[in-house]
């Protein structure tokens, strides 16, 4: 299983950023996608997930309103969209991808290498 994570990258506060990562090696449509995140010297956080059919979508709070999760199975593709982005959004961005029926925020057991996004205030 790989996931390949793009698109990061430098941005002023409330720019806008567009992460996709790619996945092969699974049965895409079936699995469960996150994307976490992890600031320097601070643990990983849940930040999005979608199950198999988009159906479901969790969020953390500190993002609610400002990002937002999709898939595309056609294209073993997902992605975040993240608009009115803050400094403290800066982090190395993941995508992580489970079998179902777990919870949307943790038990993930396929990373990808990361995308880091800064935010200059």
């Amino acid at each position: 299983v790989q996931l390949v994570e793009s698109g990061g990258g430098l941005v002023q506060a409330g720019g806008s950023l567009r992460l996709s990562c790619v996945a092969s090696g699974l049965m895409f449509s079936t699995y469960t996608l996150g994307w976490f995140r992890q600031a320097p010297g601070k643990e990983r956080e849940f930040v999005a997930g979608i199950t198999w059919s988009g159906r479901n979508i969790e969020y953390a709070d500190s993002v609610k309103g400002r990002f937002t999760i999709s898939r595309d199975n056609a294209k073993n593709t997902v992605y975040l969209q993240m608009n009115s982005l803050k400094a403290e959004d800066t982090s190395v961005y993941y995508c992580a991808a489970k079998k179902p029926p777990v919870p949307l925020g943790s038990g993930y057991d396929y990373w990808g290498q990361g995308t880091q996004v800064t935010v200059s205030s």
